[in-house]
């Protein structure tokens, strides 16, 4: 099966405030905010929600063509991509534009300043002929350029092909008719809990009108597992047991990956879901988005343990 996950590809570059932002901010001042916080270094990681997934998909022997801009520094993160033995096919560079970037700051407390420059994200991709590929084909739309998320829904839709909808941090750049027209025929929507609610407000639907839409509604719940709501029968899928949380910030693009892998081999949503936890597990034992690494084989044994038996 040919897999295309669509989003950002972006440099994270996360740097760390050896004090407490609050004792810097003074309240009655905020209205003429001019601060600096000087930080003990940079690290900058490989990160972006396409570039996560695809990273975590191809641990698990799968190879799927990311769908996404880069600018002209795209090279260190090209040559990492190579290197995991990703295609880069669909990847379209932007001459004159840096690759999307985040820039984050966390304080001793664990509070975050971020800023994000979207780059390259800002510049529309060169969308796949879907209707032309005879093959059995999945797409994952989640989020990045507004305008490219619609369109692959639109070209899924009319090819007659399944795609997963994830509007994902996405959401502020959306209008409720928008959200609407794009989630309408996905095979599965997938998010957060404080996602879902956003999009449901947004879109003025309820959960019920939700169905109405999409075959499967996966929510992800953090350490407390995720919820598989099959029109309405929902069924909790408990977090794998970690060796020590380093770094929850990949854990979703993670869990996706394994979501996608399990439906890949025609699995039930709940193993699809249970497969999830099961690479969530692994990203959260590492400091960075893509610094874990598994095998096929010590990653069904993790499954057995914890849900029994994977046709592996």
């Amino acid at each position: 099966m040919r897999i295309f996950i669509s989003g950002s590809l972006a440099y994270d570059r996360i740097m760390d405030f050896p004090g407490h932002f609050a004792d810097h901010i003074l309240p009655e001042k905020i209205h003429v905010l001019n601060v600096c916080f000087n930080i003990n270094g940079l690290v900058e990681k490989f990160g972006g929600t396409a570039g996560n997934i695809a990273y975590t998909l191809a641990l698990l022997e799968e190879r799927p063509y990311i769908v996404a801009t880069a600018g002209e520094d795209f090279d260190r993160y090209e040559q990492w991509l190579s290197k995991n033995q990703l295609p880069m096919d669909w990847i379209k560079k932007i001459p004159g534009v840096l690759t999307a970037g985040a820039y984050i700051t966390t304080d001793l407390d664990d509070n975050q300043i971020t800023a994000f420059n979207p780059g390259a994200m800002a510049y529309e991709s060169e969308l796949p002929p879907f209707k032309e590929m005879e093959t059995d084909l999945m797409i994952f739309i989640g989020p990045g350029n507004k305008t490219d998320m619609m369109s692959l829904a639109d070209l899924a839709r009319s090819a007659g092909k399944a795609f997963f909808f994830d509007p994902g941090q996405s959401l502020n750049i959306w209008q409720g008719n928008e959200l609407r027209e794009a989630v309408h025929g996905a095979l599965c929507f997938i998010s957060n809990d404080y996602e879902l609610s956003l999009f449901l407000q947004m879109t003025g639907w309820s959960l019920k009108m939700l169905y109405q839409h999409v075959q499967m509604v996966v929510t992800t719940r953090g350490p407390e597992g995720c919820i598989l709501d099959q029109q309405g029968e929902k069924t909790l899928i408990p977090a794998v047991p970690v060796h020590e949380v380093l770094d929850p910030t990949g854990a979703g693009d993670a869990f996706r990956a394994g979501l996608l892998k399990g439906w890949s081999m025609k699995m039930p949503w709940e193993v699809c879901c249970q497969m999830g936890a099961v690479a969530a597990a692994y990203a959260v034992e590492q400091y960075g988005t893509q610094e874990h690494f598994m095998r096929w084989g010590s990653f069904c044994r993790r499954y057995e343990v914890q849900f029994g038996p994977l046709p592996c």
